[in-house]
């Protein structure tokens, strides 16, 4: 603190009376907000959360399309978490999917009969996941919704 604040005398201004002190002076207001830098995107509309296709390598992509088609059963999928497991028809592990990569204007639910390829993960390529997955049969008796959030009953 400074000797002013210790004294016993109350400070003076430049004109010489004496001046109060408040709780502003001693203290400088808290700013509960940073300040930001303006950014270019500020006051634009966010674009929608759903995530769009990924960019995979020319080869991983030219693989895959050249791969044979396999069929399988959705087991699960989250549109809110963005991706899935489907089970194939011939058993072995679950396969995963990705949001990006399914093709049509059905959400999957499980149940599900759908058609897919195969694509490699990296970073070590040791693992696959579904690509340009279709639905095939739609499970009968279930709602099933658009990607733009219509819901029809099949």
């Amino acid at each position: 603190m400074s000797s002013q604040a210790r004294s016993s005398t109350p400070p003076m201004n430049p004109q010489g009376s004496p001046t109060t002190l408040s709780k502003e002076s001693l203290f400088p207001p808290v700013c509960r907000h940073r300040d930001r830098s303006p950014s270019p995107l500020r006051g634009l509309n966010i674009p929608s959360p759903m995530p769009t296709r990924r960019n995979r390598t020319c080869s991983a992509t030219a693989q895959a399309a050249a791969g044979p088609v396999f069929a399988g059963v959705c087991k699960c999928f989250s549109r809110a978490k963005g991706h899935g497991f489907i089970t194939p028809a011939d058993g072995g592990a679950d396969i995963f999917v990705h949001i990006s990569d399914i093709e049509g204007e059905y959400v999957p639910v499980e149940g599900d009969e759908v058609s897919y390829k195969l694509c490699s993960i990296p970073p070590k390529y040791e693992k696959v996941q579904a690509v340009e997955v279709t639905i095939t049969h739609l499970k009968p008796g279930t709602k099933h919704e658009t990607w733009n959030g219509n819901v029809i009953n099949s």
